[in-house]
Formats: C-alpha cells, structure tokens, sequence
C-alpha cells in the first residue's frame, strides 16, 4: 500500500495540473467556496480509491465538487457535534465547581471534570477512528446517508487491514506535511501539502476497501456523479 499511496497522485496524465489546481484551492481556502471544492474532490478520491484506481481523479464537474463538498461539511459536522459535545460537559461541569462557593465543590467538581475531560478525549478519538470509515463508506455510496451505516463502518473499523491503513495514512500525511512545509514559502510546498492530502486519503480508502472486500474491478470512483446528483 506504501508505494501504491505514493504513486497514486502521480499517476494520472494531468498530475502537474492536478497538483498545482489542488494547491491553489488549499491556498484559498479561507475564502470557503475553495475549501469546499478541494473537500469535494478528497471525497471524490476516497471513491476513487477505494474502488482500486490507480490515478487520482482530475479535476472535472467542478459544481459536483462543490457540492459534494457542501454534503461533506454537514457529515463532518454532524460528527464535530459528537466530539465537542463531551467537552462541553466536562467544561460546565467544572464551571458549576466555581458556583458551589467552597473549595471541597471546587475540588470534587474540578476532580469529576478532569475525568470527563479524559473520557472526551477518548471518544474524539475513537470516532476519529471511525471517521475516515464513515467518509469512505458515503464516497462509496454515493448517500450521505451511508455515511452513519454504523453496521458497515464498524465492520471495517474492526479489521486490522483498516487499522494498517489509517495509521499508514496519518504517518505519511505528517511526514509529508512536515517536509513540505518548509519549503511553502518557495511555492513548491503548497503542492506537496496538497499531495499529502492525497496520499492520506488514499490510504483511508484503501484500509476501508481492503477491510471491506469491495472489488477492485470499477474503473471510475461512484463519487464522480453520484454524490452531487442524491442525498
């Protein structure tokens, strides 16, 4: 999976165009129609991925990106909401110390918060586990609704083929990023953070698709018309 993760951007004929155009919409993204565009297309790659294409999809049907990547903020939201909320408890929970005007409340609510803050933590990283499952399985799909299958995301979650890949994913994502960041100022870094995406992405879907049995026999990702066209 290694080297396939790192050929797969540079496979496709346009991979300079591709790169620079992925670079380009990370760069922009604080102008949010950008940003939503290169999550599209990420969206677009895990499809890509998971169903065994060897070159990362081009940049085409750029409303569907857009779209796509409209679909994927409220997916992505949805599963903020599940991480933030526990912080939330665990931050008013440590607030209502300060009301109870003794220092035994302070400590004993301080003490109850402290370990809802520990239990949050393990839950944003459980279901950060889980998300990169979640975001395949919709790409897959072509539904947002596929992507709170938790019967299929948890069958993938479980197997060590999606653990090997979303591990291989984040190491190579920091790497990457932690190589090219450097040389942003010169340009040449900000497509290789946009490569880097790539690569991580890739890695999810393949961890997913290999868990998952999906067949490596399709040729186009169902995220380059689905996707946009139903909910």
């Amino acid at each position: 999976m290694l080297e396939d993760a790192l050929k797969y951007p540079l496979n496709s004929e346009d991979r300079v165009a591709t790169l620079i155009i992925g670079g380009l919409l990370l760069v922009f993204s604080f102008l949010l129609i950008p940003a939503f565009i290169l999550q599209g297309y990420l969206l677009r790659v895990l499809g890509s991925a998971a169903a065994g294409d060897e070159a990362a999809p081009s940049f085409t049907d750029w409303g569907g990106l857009l779209v796509d990547g409209l679909k994927l903020l409220v997916v992505s939201l949805v599963y903020g909401l599940a991480i933030a909320i526990p912080f939330i408890i665990a931050s008013v929970v440590i607030g209502l110390g300060g009301l109870t005007g003794s220092d035994a409340g302070v400590a004993a609510f301080g003490i109850v918060g402290i370990l809802l803050f520990l239990l949050a933590t393990l839950v944003a990283i459980v279901i950060g586990y889980f998300l990169p499952a979640a975001l395949t399985n919709f790409a897959v799909e072509g539904e947002m609704s596929a992507a709170f299958d938790f019967g299929a995301i948890r069958e993938a979650s479980f197997s060590s083929k999606y653990l090997v890949g979303v591990l291989l994913g984040v190491v190579l994502g920091i790497v990457i990023q932690s190589v090219a960041t450097p040389f942003v100022f010169l340009l040449v870094g900000i497509p290789a953070l946009f490569y880097g995406q790539v690569v991580t992405y890739y890695c999810f879907a393949r961890g997913f698709a290999d868990a998952t049995n999906l067949g490596t026999s399709r040729t186009t990702s169902p995220t380059e018309s689905t996707p946009a066209e139903s909910l």
